[in-house]
């Protein structure tokens, strides 16, 4: 068979990484026939993500890697703190000739297959005009939800029509992807104007691609769905999610034991009885809120596996690991939980997830986390931190009704933001005694989930659609 090739564009960021990595092997899955690059760019908000990449690569020999130079110099921390959005692309934006040299160089110049098309990140959108320079097609992968994709468009419509942007003293929107009025409270990703301007840029950009691949399933955000549907002037959009790793990545030495004694803890334990809270590369908390969430975890009376980490250092993302809890958790707290809790750095998530144990997740609500606990049927607790989060938890409790609310505007980076142990007490108890309803909801959305994906399916038909658009034999 005739080979066609497609190069990859994730952002730099592991999560991001990873979608990518998911999507491309799902289209080797369904047609052999394409021979797949994936570009790594460096992230210096993370660390270097040369370990990353070359741990993929050795597992996805089917996936050819080339790590683009680490010539570009990070934003300084200042610029990080106060639009991370926009110093996070413009850093990527910097790649653009390196990008591109890397494609005609690395990929061109490797293989005379043509290129079907250059697969970018909903964060990399300088590089569709690298393709329309190198004269071939582009497409947007967006690893958020399709109401963040419908709200990024809504955002360039504003302001092509010069309305204001979002103010703390407005009423509640009306926003055409959310069913419900949506309060300023929640949009804290758009408070600044130079954040709501970049992702407004990002939104118009989209425009400008040959599809929107979406990391969704339509049965989950049907309304949302139906607003990207209503449009004429965006290109074609491809829900094929959900796109999930269920093998995780593969473990030795420490690691591995500490998986081993976390899913042996979860073994031990009554089923569903299990509130896991876990937060995400990025999510770590201050000593006093770590100290509160002990509080309000203690006085729940429910078991407990918590994934506890410090918040990031200035100028980075990534939250930092510790392991001298008693110096800062409550006096004795080790103690009187031992026989209900546990505590860990790093966590295996979907296979937490999977567990039978688990029956509820304290979540920040990031859409790669959303979509592993619909798959599995565990209902959700919100507690999101930064980013689009705050809007992807907005949806789970007031638009689809899959989510306790702990808290909907909690910003980690914002000093004066702190949820008391009751309010977190208060939580973790409806759920898990309340939470029957919740249960069911989620049950329904989780085999929604499974057949979206699988033949016929309404996911595995847009992939399918997806697929002859690349290799042209579509209308």
């Amino acid at each position: 068979m005739k080979k066609t090739q497609l190069v990859f564009v994730p952002a730099p960021g592991f999560g991001h990484l990873v979608s990518a990595v998911q999507l491309a092997k799902m289209v080797l899955e369904r047609n052999d026939s394409f021979l797949i690059t994936m570009l790594a760019i460096n992230n210096p908000f993370y660390g270097s993500i040369s370990k990353n990449s070359e741990s993929l690569a050795s597992i996805h020999t089917e996936i050819r890697f080339i790590k683009i130079p680490e010539t570009i110099p990070a934003p300084p921390p200042e610029a990080l703190a106060v639009s991370p959005a926009s110093a996070y692309t413009s850093y990527i934006n910097d790649h653009k000739t390196l990008v591109k040299d890397t494609i005609v160089n690395q990929v061109m110049a490797h293989n005379p297959a043509p290129i079907a098309s250059v697969v970018v990140d909903m964060f990399c959108t300088a590089f569709i005009d690298v393709a329309k320079e190198l004269g071939v097609p582009s497409h947007v992968f967006y690893t958020s939800d399709a109401a963040f994709l419908a709200m990024t468009l809504y955002l360039s419509d504003r302001q092509d029509k010069g309305e204001p942007k979002f103010s703390p003293t407005d009423p509640d929107y009306i926003i055409p992807c959310f069913s419900n009025p949506v309060p300023y409270r929640v949009m804290s990703l758009l408070h600044t104007d130079v954040e709501y301007e970049t992702f407004a840029n990002h939104g118009r950009k989209f425009k400008d691609s040959n599809g929107i691949i979406v990391n969704t399933f339509s049965e989950a955000e049907s309304h949302a769905v139906s607003a990207l549907l209503a449009r004429d002037d965006i290109p074609p959009i491809f829900n094929v999610g959900p796109l999930i790793d269920h093998k995780g990545k593969s473990l030795s030495g420490s690691d591995a034991v500490k998986r081993d004694e976390i899913l042996k803890w979860l073994d031990d334990q009554p089923e569903k009885s299990v509130v896991f809270l876990c937060f995400g590369s990025g999510g770590g908390f201050d000593e006093a809120q770590l100290k509160e969430i002990a509080i309000g975890l203690e006085r729940s009376g429910h078991r407990f596996l918590w994934s506890i980490r410090l918040k990031p250092s200035k100028g980075m993302l990534q939250a930092s690991f510790f392991d001298n809890y008693g110096e800062i958790l409550p006096q004795g707290f080790l103690e009187r939980t031992k026989n209900v809790g546990m505590l860990c750095g790093w966590a295996p998530q979907v296979e937490i997830l999977a567990h039978k144990a688990v029956g509820a997740f304290v979540s920040h609500c990031g859409w790669n986390s959303t979509l592993e606990t619909l798959w599995y049927a565990v209902p959700i607790i919100t507690w999101p931190l930064y980013a689009e989060q705050h809007m992807n938890a907005f949806q789970l409790v007031k638009d689809l009704g899959l989510a306790v609310e702990l808290t909907l505007d909690f910003r980690r980076d914002c000093p004066t933001d702190f949820v008391k142990a009751e309010v977190i007490t208060k939580a973790v108890k409806t759920m898990m005694e309340q939470g029957g309803e919740l249960r069911n909801k989620a049950e329904e959305t989780s085999e929604m989930a499974k057949k979206a994906v699988v033949e016929g399916g309404s996911s595995y038909v847009a992939f399918g659609n997806l697929i002859d658009q690349w290799l042209g034999s579509e209308p």
